[in-house]
């Protein structure tokens, strides 16, 4: 029988390699609640049309339909959606009765593309959301707060080897202002070519603002000479002034890009840093932009991105503006898994094989192993009663350090098979080691229990 073909842009992780991936949502849903954030799951198929109208992403969508689909299905196709963004804002307009505002949500669940994989780009990925939606408006603090929510994030992960992360912003407004104080109108054009500003280019996105955005060559070389500013603090304003360009839009967009800056300077120094060449792709943001680089991966690209959006929710006259921030967690996962990166110290949870002398004393070992797990230590019980050697290795090869042997009643002994000490326990009160208890995450620095605490 042939071994099957792998589908690539479809992450599979073993099971020691699914346990770090746990641990790390655990430390994400833990900081995100810290933070005032209540969980969402929304369902994995929206309406075509819904993902399709905003921004040109109906490439990327996966379509989905039954084979015995009768013609009612196939004039209202389904597709997997692409982000989690798109489902909350049907979400909501959905639910707006039910929800108090502003709603603080957030969502860790898998997406699809159907994009080319390639390093840290998948079709099938998780992705870890924040959003704050309003009620006919939002005020502005929000679009720091959500930018210092994610970096503490990322702050939380720093013991398990993750190098440091900076947040990158921008403004849309700051660059729509700017275009249209340059002489340019067709916006969305200039947005999409200084967006590919990392993938391909300078001289090749000044070729792209010529050709695809009207530009001359006087205006794009303003548009890279905005694109190429940056600063750690409010100092960008005066270098986007000296480029002579003036709109009350462009005006908008730097006094609120500046708030920001000096707010979270203020409240978490060295994280946040204005990059005015950030655009974002997708069409909905309309004011703070944000993307997240890993210091040492910056090949990676962004590992987290968002802003702010004004109009893409909306029920009849009632509007619902938010901001959220997306992590893509299997993209920074991709770099930090793997035999020289993160793994766990086993394969499996249990700390203890209870091992099981012959089929017919099987019902004793079961309650030795419910005595265990009822105090919150994990255990496995033997799969057979073959010789003790053999059941030893058997914990051996999963990693599992304590291999426990009934006695009478919930007395037995206990074996730690690394050092080979073995001595009498009772299962209603012996427990391992703290550091034994749970599987820890190791090629990080120090290991971390990955179990539930």
């Amino acid at each position: 029988m042939s071994k099957p073909a792998r589908l690539s842009g479809f992450p599979e992780w073993l099971p020691a390699e699914r346990l770090v991936e746990n641990h790390v949502i655990d430390i994400l849903r833990r900081t995100f609640e810290l933070h005032g954030y209540a969980p969402l799951h929304t369902r994995a198929v929206e309406p075509l049309s819904r993902l399709a109208k905003n921004g040109e992403i109906d490439k990327e969508i996966f379509t989905v339909g039954r084979l015995s689909a009768g013609e009612a299905e196939s004039k209202n196709p389904l597709g997997l959606h692409f982000d989690l963004t798109v489902p909350l804002a049907r979400f909501v307009t959905e639910n707006a009765g039910r929800l108090d505002f502003p709603f603080k949500r957030y969502q860790i669940q898998p997406v699809w593309r159907g994009e080319r994989p390639q390093d840290g780009r998948f079709r099938e990925f998780i992705q870890a959301d924040i959003d704050v939606i309003g009620d006919g408006a939002l005020p502005e603090h929000y679009e720091t707060e959500v930018a210092l929510v994610i970096a503490k994030a990322f702050e939380a992960l720093r013991p398990l080897g993750l190098p440091p992360a900076t947040i990158l912003v921008n403004n849309r407004r700051l660059i729509e202002g700017f275009a249209r104080g340059a002489g340019l109108e067709d916006v969305p054009a200039v947005l999409r070519s200084l967006d590919k500003l990392d993938k391909i280019g300078p001289d090749r996105v000044h070729e792209l603002l010529l050709a695809e955005a009207g530009a001359d060559d006087r205006q794009a070389r303003l548009c890279l000479a905005l694109a190429a500013i940056e600063s750690e603090d409010d100092g960008f304003v005066e270098q986007v002034r000296a480029l002579g360009v003036s709109h009350p839009m462009l005006d908008e967009g730097l006094e609120q890009l500046a708030r920001l800056v000096r707010a979270a300077a203020e409240r978490a120094p060295g994280t946040v840093r204005a990059q005015l060449k950030i655009a974002r792709g997708l069409d909905y943001y309309t004011g703070t932009v944000y993307e997240t680089v890993l210091h040492g991966h910056e090949d990676l690209g962004s590992v987290a991105s968002g802003g702010r959006y004004d109009s893409l929710a909306s029920l009849g006259s009632r509007t619902f503006p938010g901001v959220g921030f997306s992590l893509g967690l299997s993209r920074l996962l991709s770099r930090l898994i793997g035999p020289e990166g993160l793994r766990a110290s086993r394969k499996v949870p249990a700390a203890v094989l209870v091992a099981v002398t012959d089929e017919e004393s099987r019902p004793a070992a079961d309650r030795a192993a419910d005595a265990l797990r009822a105090r919150g230590i994990p255990a496995e019980v033997s799969p057979d009663a073959a010789k003790f050697g053999k059941q030893i290795k058997y914990a051996d090869r999963r990693g599992i350090p304590f291999v426990w042997f009934p006695g009478t009643g919930l007395a037995g002994e206990v074996k730690d098979i690394r050092s080979g000490e073995q001595s009498g326990a009772d299962a209603g009160s012996w427990e391992p080691p703290a550091e034994d208890l749970w599987p820890r995450v190791v090629g990080g620095a120090p290991s971390h229990p990955v179990g539930r605490q």
